[in-house]
């Protein structure tokens, strides 16, 4: 193969790993100092998703195989789709079961539900 792809190639592959280390260092720092649980599902959500997501599309480049960089991309679609939905649906699923936001939160724009009235 040519001398300078590969390096191209190379430094694509250490871009990728490093600025997707880089999204799931983010993610872990905002799970450990986020105050409740709403923020540190958006952090695990929405920047470990990004990690995630570039360390596969990294493995995928690295492989140098098309087969592998379509699954790899697939599988990084597949993240960028799904993870902010179904944490989207777990927060409110929370939100609904109770658990209640930090004082450091401005607006609660989810109203709770109303308990029916007793005659």
């Amino acid at each position: 193969m040519n001398p300078v792809l590969d390096v191209v190639i190379a430094v694509l592959v250490a871009a990728l790993l490093i600025i997707g280390a880089l999204f799931s260092l983010l993610a872990a720092i905002g799970i450990v100092r986020f105050p409740d649980l709403y923020t540190r599902m958006h952090a695990a959500s929405k920047a470990g998703t990004i990690g995630s997501g570039l360390l596969l599309l990294a493995a995928g480049v690295h492989s140098l195989d098309p087969a592998i960089l379509i699954r790899a991309l697939a599988g990084f679609f597949f993240f960028v789709l799904t993870a902010p939905i179904s944490a989207h649906l777990l927060a409110k699923a929370a939100h609904q079961a109770g658990y209640k936001l930090t004082k450091l939160s401005v607006v609660d724009q989810l109203p709770q539900k109303e308990e029916p009235r007793r005659r």
